[in-house]
């Protein structure tokens, strides 16, 4: 059995929707951020840092964190979400990567300095800001002329990168002035796995 610990955020997005793609069954463990369940000791013997989400597979007994890494584990598990072509297959790895490396911290620190932060930083929240809007104006400069991050497939890099996407929506990150971008994210939402994933374990609001 699959035991997913997670809770309403776009990293915990991920791995619901690829799940849910997938048809894998699982077991939802609802880690409640914003009551510090994921700083209690039992949940910090899954993952030390502390964060979600968290998948155990007990038929491989494995346990592992971090949405990128959970997503190509179920991709290699299941051959499914990742293109077979080599090309594709690394195009996937790369956009999944650039998730992992630009998009979700980018848009994580715009979030905090633009929403939660208790003091107000103009100088931060203007530099994330420009970041985010360089990050979308790449991802939709691949999707001009591309339907989907690797190619011509859906693949772990368009769950990824729809995580925040969708967040991002919510939150009124606007981002309909990039075509392509807005297209895609229409495309992926539609969706009924995505829809299913979105409202698990609970929907995302806004601050």
């Amino acid at each position: 059995m699959i035991y997913l610990y997670t809770d309403s955020s776009p990293n915990g997005y991920k791995i619901t929707i690829a799940l849910e793609e997938l048809g894998l069954p699982y077991i939802l463990k609802h880690v409640r951020i914003e009551k510090g369940e994921n700083k209690l000791p039992e949940f910090l013997q899954l993952n030390p840092h502390g964060r979600i989400p968290v998948l155990v597979d007990e038929s491989t007994d494995m346990t592992l964190f971090e949405s990128a890494a959970i997503l190509l584990y179920l991709a290699s598990k299941t051959k499914q979400l990742l293109p077979e072509d080599f090309k594709s297959c690394w195009q996937a790895i790369m956009w999944l990567n650039f998730h992992a490396s630009s998009v979700g911290p980018i848009l994580g620190q715009r979030v905090h300095f633009e929403l939660f932060a208790t003091e107000e930083n103009h100088t931060a929240v203007q530099r994330y800001r420009h970041l985010t809007e360089e990050a979308f104006a790449t991802l939709n400069k691949r999707l001009c002329d591309h339907p989907f991050l690797a190619g011509d497939e859906y693949s772990i890099a368009d769950i990824a990168n729809f995580g925040w996407t969708h967040i991002a929506r919510i939150i009124d990150f606007d981002f309909s002035h990039h075509e392509y971008l807005s297209a895609w994210h229409e495309r992926i939402a539609v969706r009924p796995a995505v829809q299913r994933g979105i409202i698990i374990p609970e929907p995302a609001t806004g601050p």
